[in-house]
């Protein structure tokens, strides 16, 4: 499978520090931008799929609990 990094990155809800955030209907897809063979999917604030270790991991889970809100529809606006 070949990914288009640059698509993933245009089309993703929300992005820090080279994580791309995109929302599929609640089923929140992780691309690491810089690393793109890792990967993460989180659903109900509960990581159920990647290959990171456990450090990224967390690392993930920290971006995403601290900034999950703009991900909502209310801040999907471009202002």
């Amino acid at each position: 499978m070949n990914l288009d990094v640059m698509k993933i990155a245009d089309e993703a809800d929300m992005i820090i520090n080279g994580y791309a955030f995109t929302n599929d209907n609640g089923w929140i897809r992780v691309l690491n931008l810089n690393c793109p063979n890792h990967a993460a999917v989180i659903y109900n604030d509960k990581v159920i799929e990647t290959n990171m270790d456990d450090i990224e991991k967390q690392i993930v889970m920290d971006y995403y609990q601290s900034n999950k809100g703009f991900m909502e529809e209310l801040y999907a606006e471009v202002l």
